[in-house]
């Protein structure tokens, strides 16, 4: 199985810590970002993950190349941002002939397993499968409707009036079909320009446990006092 790690981010949050470090190799516990989430890929069995990258590259080249721990990691540079949709487009012909592919934003750190979506998004067989959590600041996010089987049947890209607290938690299980649906001129959004065209078609599953977006200051301090109880060694 493959997955993309989405890493391209200039994290200007996290300033001036991103001056010289890139966001997903800001450290939890003394671990960059990158290594979490490989570590969690490879438990769920991807083999192959290709992660973009944009600020700072031969940093995170410098990283993977010291890595002996599998999954396979390679690594593409984006001189000028596709947005993570444009990134899934760039990476079609890597994709295409995958029964199925993960995508995550390597921003967030959680202890969900991806397992979990993987058998969700193969029990249903759909085209996309995506992971939601109940969020105190709704608007800061993908809101989603969904109906009791757990098919979405709204979703908005950072509502001014949110319908619920029920937000995207940017761990994706993808068939390539969803690539189909990807058109227009970079850079291009999961939330803006891909996820509204699966209303209907994508069904999603609950992220329990621990998971936070890293992107703050506030953020990133609190995940620091957090993780180490929760960690996964």
């Amino acid at each position: 199985m493959k997955a993309l790690l989405l890493a391209a981010g200039v994290g200007s949050r996290l300033r001036p810590v991103t001056d010289t470090v890139p966001k997903c190799m800001v450290t939890i516990d003394d671990r960059p970002m990158l290594d979490i989430w490989l570590d969690a890929l490879d438990r769920a069995g991807v083999d192959e993950v290709l992660v973009n990258l944009h600020h700072l590259p031969d940093v995170v080249r410098g990283h993977v190349a010291g890595r002996t721990s599998p999954p396979s990691v390679r690594t593409t540079f984006e001189p000028e941002l596709l947005g993570s949709a444009g990134t899934l487009r760039a990476n079609r012909d890597w994709l295409d002939r995958e029964e199925m592919f993960l995508a995550c934003y390597a921003d967030n750190l959680t202890d969900f397993d991806l397992k979990d979506l993987i058998g969700a998004h193969q029990a249903h067989g759909g085209v996309a499968t995506l992971t939601v959590f109940h969020s105190a600041n709704p608007s800061a996010g993908g809101v989603l409707e969904l109906d009791p089987d757990g098919t979405v049947t709204g979703f908005t890209e950072k509502p001014a009036v949110p319908v619920s607290d029920l937000v995207n938690a940017g761990m994706y299980a993808f068939s390539p079909s969803v690539l189909d649906e990807i058109d227009g001129a970079p850079p291009l959004d999961i939330g803006y320009h891909l996820l509204p065209r699966l209303v209907g078609r994508a069904r999603a599953v609950p992220v329990e446990g621990f998971f936070r977006d890293i992107g703050t200051h506030d953020a990133c301090r609190q995940a620091r006092e957090e993780w180490p109880a929760r960690a996964l060694r």
